[in-house]
């Protein structure tokens, strides 16, 4: 059920909502007055800036952070807010959606109030000029240095850096004191009015409840969400529909099963008290669905507000002596370099930040020298009319969630040979040399659950793509997408996942090694090591069908009752990525504009989705930088995992497999197991630490490991048998 809505006011023509002219038409599309607002009212416009857009700094706690750091001392954390201006009026501005509607201050300013965080030194003098930046994730500090809990973390205050969390994402509700929000204009009609328009939602119960709070979605459930236009929902336009599997057909909920509202099985049932932000359903939400919710929605936030915010923020703290009132940059002057970094979704958004040009500062020069876009395949949508910045990808949910039809190609003359669009990622910060040194770092998960393979192959996966001499892409062989690992981090519940979830190799040592790889790049010119990633040339990306695991099986989970582990099925199950048509006043080349067809069509093209192969003997990767529990395997890490819930066809969200090898022989070959057994790969204890020490040492050399991290390491194998 595919609900057009054509009603929503007027339309851009197609000519001038392409790529080369996005920058000067980014408000293009309209609600029920999309470009209204230049004359007064509510909207954005009115009155002509007369001074450069202020910024104000609120300093609301100074705090020492714990210990003491190598040369540098002792490190405080300032925590607080900048109120800062947009102008709707400057070029630079003018991609952000609804800007033209955004209200304005009597300076004919948008205004917005961002959280932040900085971990500086105490004494100024010691900082090493570096700034790095760490984007939140839904509001989260995902990245917080604690070298309590992780002393390798010491290494970047012992390089005297400042530490910067500041929010971007508009939606973030303040729901603790740890969560960074950034507060955002709501868009209006010129007259006050509300703008309405469709909004698409997926309520995905994993129990049975009466009722579901919105917005939805398994990774966006906890976001402010917008309010429907109206609780009556026999309007057009809206819809409740439920399906088993992302590939059955959607079977409608009639309207009067459902309402917005809250119910409870016992003391107030269907249908319940009215309510905007919950869906009460006749009978309860059964977890064997998956429920799509369409409805028209009003009050859209300008969230790319945000995305200028950071523009900003950045500026500020390294160019400017003190802030529009004169209360001083507490880092000011020592501020020579800036690395930008976001993990999983908050990396995304550093991409879409990179890609809609806002790495070019008001004054023109580059707001980042370096990105680190870590476990990032996609792009956020942070630029849409009612956009939804907190979504995310999977087999079975938010399939046609916004966040996929930005370009996954890194350089500025990329071409997709599916969509017919032209430039890439780098196309904007080319054109005003503004790029900084990038890296993309790839967990197994983005191959295989959140489409990582079109950056590194061209849309009909035929042939492997020539990256930008400013950019590296890392694939960190053997892991999940959350980065932990060890044998202690592996989980078996069968209820859940077909096999033990978790993987044994991690990246998180891969990644400070190679922030400090970007670091020299950035301020000392030293180049980082070759890109690593998997290719078509030498066949170690391949169609998920030609993909060769050995024989894994016959072994008993250690604890949870001695549970047997199931013979591994390959089923080369794998996220796939169509081209979608969102309407005519949705700009996917930008992931920016109005979407007025939801869900949209599907237009049967499908770019190519391919994966690492394995080594047919271990079932480790081929390619990509090796780990040393990927160098000395205990086991085969798997980069997915099946769910175990009959009738549900999915990959296990975001989470990997562990099948460990037999220690003898005599028990492999009793088992059937095709994989070597530990026995055989390393004899007894000291020849596995042998192997463990040689594997560290190497990456070091080749400056994907950190001594520290190898020194640990080897001290952790030595503490931890694995053979007599």
């Amino acid at each position: 059920m595919t609900k057009v809505f054509p009603h929503l006011g007027k339309t851009c023509a197609l000519a001038a909502c392409t790529m080369a002219g996005a920058l000067l038409l980014g408000a293009c599309g309209g609600s029920d007055d999309n470009n209204a607002g230049n004359g007064g009212g509510t909207g954005g416009g009115g009155a002509p800036a007369t001074r450069a857009p202020a910024m104000t700094l609120k300093v609301t706690a100074t705090q020492d952070f714990p210990g003491s750091y190598g040369t540098v001392g002792q490190y405080e954390q300032l925590t607080g807010t900048l109120r800062g201006e947009v102008d709707p009026k400057d070029p630079k501005n003018a991609i952000i959606q609804d800007l033209a509607l955004a209200p304005v201050n009597a300076n004919g300013m948008v205004e917005y109030t961002a959280d932040f965080v900085m971990l500086k030194p105490k004494d100024m003098s010691k900082a090493s000029g570096v700034m790095r930046y760490d984007a939140p994730n839904r509001g989260n500090i995902l990245t917080m240095v604690n070298p309590t809990a992780t002393p390798s973390d010491a290494v970047y205050l012992e390089r005297g850096y400042v530490l910067l969390y500041s929010a971007w994402q508009g939606d973030v509700p303040k729901s603790s004191a740890a969560r960074l929000t950034v507060t955002v204009p709501v868009a209006k009609n010129a007259d006050g009015t509300s703008i309405t328009g469709p909004y698409r939602s997926e309520l995905v119960p994993t129990a049975a409840t009466p009722s579901m709070t919105l917005p939805g979605g398994v990774f966006n459930g906890t976001m402010l969400p917008y309010a429907p236009a109206s609780l009556d929902n026999t309007q057009p336009g809206y819809s409740l529909t439920r399906r088993a599997n992302e590939t059955d057909a959607r079977v409608p909920v009639p309207a009067g099963d459902w309402k917005f509202a809250t119910c409870d099985a016992g003391t107030n049932p269907f249908p319940g008290t009215p309510d905007p932000a919950n869906v009460c359903l006749r009978g309860g939400f059964d977890p064997a669905y998956l429920y799509e919710l369409v409805y028209v929605a009003k009050d859209p936030k300008v969230m790319g507000v945000g995305l200028a915010a950071l523009r900003d923020t950045i500026s500020f703290f390294r160019s400017k002596t003190a802030d529009s009132a004169g209360a001083p940059n507490p880092v000011a002057g020592r501020i020579t370099n800036t690395i930008g970094q976001g993990t999983s979704q908050s990396g995304n958004a550093m991409k879409t930040f990179l890609h809609l040009g806002f790495n070019q500062a008001l004054d023109g020069s580059k707001v980042f020298d370096g990105i680190y876009a870590h476990v990032a395949a996609r792009q956020t949508n942070v630029n849409t009319r009612f956009a939804v910045p907190g979504g995310g990808g999977g087999l079975r949910t938010d399939h046609t969630a916004f966040g996929q039809t930005a370009p996954r190609g890194l350089d500025k003359d990329y071409v997709d040979d599916i969509s017919g669009q032209r430039g890439g990622v780098m196309a904007r910060c080319s054109a005003t040399n503004t790029c900084p040194k990038f890296f993309l770092g790839l967990s197994g998960t983005e191959f295989w659950q959140l489409q990582g393979s079109p950056v590194l192959t061209d849309a009909n996966g035929t042939r492997d793509l020539t990256q930008p001499d400013n950019a590296r892409i890392y694939y960190y062989t053997g892991t999940q997408h959350g980065g932990a690992g060890g044998t202690s981090s592996i989980a078996f519940a069968p209820t859940r996942n077909v096999y033990p979830a978790g993987t044994v190799t991690q990246h998180n040592d891969t990644f400070r090694a190679l922030f400090i790889d970007l670091e020299d790049w950035v301020v000392r010119g030293v180049a980082p090591p070759a890109s690593q990633v998997p290719k078509l040339a030498d066949g170690s990306l391949v169609q998920p069908g030609a993909v060769t695991f050995p024989v894994m099986k016959g072994l008993t989970w250690p604890v949870a009752g001695g549970t047997a582990i199931p013979d591994f099925q390959y089923l080369a199950r794998y996220n796939g990525y169509s081209l979608f048509d969102f309407g005519p006043q949705y700009r996917p080349q930008d992931e920016s504009g109005i979407a007025t067809i939801l869900p949209p069509t599907n237009l049967n093209r499908d770019y190519a989705i391919l994966v690492p192969q394995v080594d047919t003997s271990t079932g480790i990767p081929l390619a990509g930088i090796h780990s040393v529990d990927a160098r000395v395997p205990v086991g085969t890490s798997i980069e997915f995992n099946y769910v175990a819930t009959p009738g549900i066809i999915d990959l296990s969200n975001l989470t990997g497999s562990f099948i460990p090898f037999h220690k003898t022989d005599a028990a492999r070959i009793a088992a059937g197991d095709g994989r070597p057994s530990l026995e055989s790969l390393y004899v007894n204890q000291a020849g596995y630490v042998a192997a463990v020490t040689t594997a560290a040492n190497n990456l070091v050399a080749q400056r994907f490991l950190l001594q520290r991290d190898a020194d640990a390491i080897i001290a952790r194998a030595t503490a931890q048998p694995v053979l007599p």
